[in-house]
């Protein structure tokens, strides 16, 4: 089985890309939602929920692990494949590689919690795969809470998105990168934001190929999607259809 975790909703679009993948794989999704946000947690945190979690999802059978949350990547997987080396772990990372390269300006930009923005591992990232381009880094405290309390259409919070973005992108940003796996649940609102040429850099399908690499036997199974949580496991179960994942019932068992 494999395992995707998340603080919350945000995962959801790592678990879709995967589960478009393998559609025979079984899959188990758990959400910290007594937790979240980590974004605004410490590191010491965050790492403590990470280790907690992979331990959780070991004894559940799961033998792959996708940490699908930007924030947790950074804080905790080296730690988490310290103490399961048995596992295989994938993380998730802002795609600054992709976007370096493929910018036209030379000039990118990095959409992310505060404690992403923070990270020692962005900043690495950032060292060791754009050192050719200008990267700015925009720190977007709320946004994943946003969408973990599914207030995504708003006029208030279309605002405060188009304010954040907007300075960006009249400096000559033509690629926006998304640094938070909450943050594709936004792109309805940043796409119509972009002007011509310029685009948002999601690393979900990227994450799903390298699962698919690595998943060996886990790819063949019965289609089985197990969803659990720390905390209000309904409201997990009832984001599906509001963030346009309701193909993913007919897998829950």
């Amino acid at each position: 089985m494999i395992g995707v975790f998340d603080s919350g909703l945000g995962g959801l679009s790592v678990l879709a890309a995967i589960a478009r993948a393998l559609p025979r794989a079984d899959l188990l999704y758990f959400a910290d939602t007594a937790h979240l946000p980590y974004g605004n947690k410490s590191d010491a945190f965050i790492r403590g929920r990470v280790l907690a979690i992979g331990d959780r999802l070991a004894e559940l059978g799961c033998r792959l692990l996708v940490v699908a949350c930007n924030t947790a990547t950074a804080a905790a997987i080296t730690e988490l494949r310290q103490r399961h080396p048995e596992l295989t772990v994938v993380g998730v990372e802002p795609g600054i590689k992709p976007a370096a390269t493929s910018s036209r300006s030379g000039r990118i930009a990095v959409l992310a919690t505060e404690s992403t923005a923070r990270s020692e591992r962005l900043k690495r990232l950032i060292r060791d795969h754009a050192g050719h381009v200008r990267v700015h880094v925009e720190a977007c405290p709320g946004w994943a809470t946003r969408v973990e309390a599914l207030d995504l259409d708003g006029a208030e919070f279309a605002a405060e998105i188009a304010a954040r973005v907007a300075p960006l992108l009249a400096d000559g940003t033509d690629r926006l990168v998304l640094g938070c796996t909450h943050y594709s649940f936004l792109a309805p609102q940043l796409q119509p934001l972009l002007p011509p040429g310029a685009e948002l850099v999601d690393v979900a399908a990227a994450v799903a190929r390298q699962v698919v690499r690595l998943a060996g036997n886990h790819t063949a199974g019965s289609a089985r999607l197990e969803l659990h949580a720390s905390a209000r496991l309904e409201r997990l179960h009832a984001a599906l259809p509001r963030l346009s994942l309701g193909w993913l019932v007919q897998r829950i068992k």
